[in-house]
């Protein structure tokens, strides 16, 4: 009995290192590495944070990681200081500011954050239910998961389940992670704790 209990332990203790050693952190908190700016908006770091902002030509501005992901568990904390239309795509291929994929919304309370938005496609492909707009936490920080595996997507927000999309387009290929900064000017918006699992 002593030696059933011993390895349940030590196989937890393993399981847990290995997924602890699975977890990358893609913003190290100091600077841009592992990231490429897209457009002429402004991408910076200040406190251990990063942070968009729309530059004096209010067009769309992208930040996207130089490596692909396909299958993947991402987690961050965004908090939204100004406007907040922003967004987190995935599988995503960026010429200039036009960008080809997927993305999880982040915007203002009552605009879908959560939701999957196709750019330069098919547009809104799904959007939480009116009930789950309020797990938005307006001027606060707020935590992103959003989870692809194959064709299927989830999001959640502040824990709140928004949306489970199954997409056979979405699980055709690989992408870029990219955070948005929408046209118009006036966005700001802060980002933390960037990490990702792949699947």
């Amino acid at each position: 009995m002593k030696k059933l209990i011993l390895f349940l332990v030590i196989s937890v203790f393993f399981a847990s290192f290995s997924n602890a050693q699975k977890k990358q952190s893609l913003f190290n908190g100091k600077d841009l590495t592992g990231w490429k700016i897209y457009g002429t908006e402004k991408w910076y770091v200040e406190k251990g944070e990063l942070i968009c902002e729309s530059g004096p030509d209010k067009q769309y501005g992208y930040f996207g990681t130089e490596k692909e992901f396909k299958d993947f568990e991402l987690t961050l904390e965004f908090k939204q200081e100004s406007n907040g239309n922003s967004g987190v795509f995935f599988h995503s291929q960026i010429e200039g500011v036009v960008v080809n994929g997927w993305q999880a919304e982040v915007a203002p309370l009552n605009m879908h954050s959560g939701g999957i938005y196709e750019s330069y496609g098919r547009g809104w492909l799904i959007q939480p239910t009116a009930d789950k707009e309020k797990a938005l936490k307006e001027g606060e920080w707020n935590k992103m998961k959003v989870r692809v595996k194959g064709n299927e997507v989830t999001t959640w927000l502040n824990g709140v389940q928004m949306i489970t999309l199954t997409d056979e387009k979405i699980g055709s290929r690989s992408g870029k992670i990219a955070l948005q900064i929408h046209d118009g000017g006036g966005v700001k918006v802060k980002w933390r704790n960037i990490f990702i699992v792949e699947l």
